[in-house]
């Protein structure tokens, strides 16, 4: 069946920019349209429609920032009716509207054609990218010295950047974290967001401070000029990106911030200055209330919040796709659900307890 849904999704890429029918699909795939349709949603927890719109508007993106394509001709080459049509699912699905993005490119959330058969689970560097890496640490170190700190998203991509010594003289702490999952506080790093966050992951106050606070000691104890962050694009890298931008917020940190995104499916970094103004607001609006936000941001992170707010609801394309497969050998299922859902980062621990809860209910 794999091999057949990775034909399905071949001929789908083949024809992504023809306004084809599901006719036409299980003619040449030698099923019905139903049975296409039905397994196409089964295999990778979304539709046929839902799929060729987040390759398209991914595609579009691309070409906005690297052509100097007409706005109007990519709309219509993308299937669009109107420049209107285009610029509204455009910004329905990156926060941003074309035109904007075009003027001043911003961080987008990579999405890939879907590889059946290919596993993505954990942070594995690319060492050959190291080179970008050091370029970028040269030109921040030649303008604060070594009164920098890097933040970097979790154990996984810090023991990465240690063993490869990437981060040379400077400063460097992980943020062991997941702040999508479970209950959070207004004041981040307070007693009450470490007791919060402590019972949320079921390990004692002692456990949380070893695992989460204490590596983050000299972001509290020391004075720097610069910070950098460290973050993939995905939900769980986004969500935790705004925690810290927002504890920033909270410290009155008044130096210079940059966001190093890490692209986790080619292992290239782009970086992006942050100006802390909002982020705090931003935060209780997402982690605390639990609802889009008021606000500009950047798309990347618009994608993520979209992500986390659609990922807290019981019904969502994870737990539809776990409750269809939930017969499944626990590894096979893990491995369909690191390379169906790599835009939501989750991990081993997060998908297991999602099974277990689900097979419980």
């Amino acid at each position: 069946m794999d091999r057949t849904m990775q034909e399905m999704i071949d001929w789908i890429e083949d024809h992504l920019f023809e306004d084809f029918s599901l006719a036409s699909l299980g003619r040449d795939m030698g099923y019905s349209p139903y049975y296409c349709s039905f397994k196409f949603h089964q295999m990778t927890g979304i539709t046929i429609k839902r799929y060729k719109s987040l390759r398209k508007m991914y595609l579009a993106s691309m070409e906005l920032k690297e052509t100097q394509q007409k706005t109007i001709d990519l709309a219509f080459k993308y299937g669009f009716l109107s420049q209107e049509a285009f610029t509204r699912a455009f910004k329905g699905t990156f926060g941003i509207s074309p035109s904007a993005f075009r003027k001043k490119p911003q961080p987008l959330q990579t999405y890939l054609k879907f590889k059946i058969n290919r596993r993505e689970d954990g942070f594995s560097m690319d060492i050959s990218q190291k080179w970008k890496i050091g370029a970028l640490q040269d030109q921040i170190q030649n303008q604060f010295d070594h009164d920098i700190l890097n933040i970097l998203n979790g154990q996984m991509m810090y023991e990465e950047f240690y063993n490869h010594q990437l981060m040379e003289k400077s400063d460097y702490v992980p943020f062991n974290e997941a702040m999508c999952s479970n209950e959070t506080t207004v004041t981040i790093f307070s007693d009450a967001f470490i007791q919060t966050r402590a019972s949320g992951h079921r390990v004692s106050l002692q456990e949380y401070e070893k695992i989460t606070v204490i590596p983050l000691k000299p972001l509290f104890e020391n004075s720097y000029k610069c910070m950098v962050l460290w973050f993939g694009d995905d939900m769980f890298c986004q969500i935790n990106l705004l925690t810290v931008l927002a504890y920033l917020e909270q410290a009155r940190f008044d130096g210079k911030v940059y966001f190093h995104m890490v692209n986790e499916m080619t292992y290239e970094v782009e970086e992006t200055e942050i100006r802390l103004e909002g982020y705090q607001d931003l935060y209780e609006q997402v982690l605390i209330h639990h609802r889009m936000p008021e606000v500009k941001v950047m798309p990347v992170m618009y994608q993520g919040i979209r992500l986390y707010l659609d990922y807290l609801k019981e019904d969502n394309e994870i737990t539809t796709f776990i409750k269809k497969h939930i017969g499944k050998p626990q590894d096979e299922l893990l491995q369909h659900l690191f390379h169906l859902f790599p835009h939501y980062g989750l991990g081993d621990l997060q998908y297991i307890k999602i099974i277990e809860a689900l097979k419980k209910g």
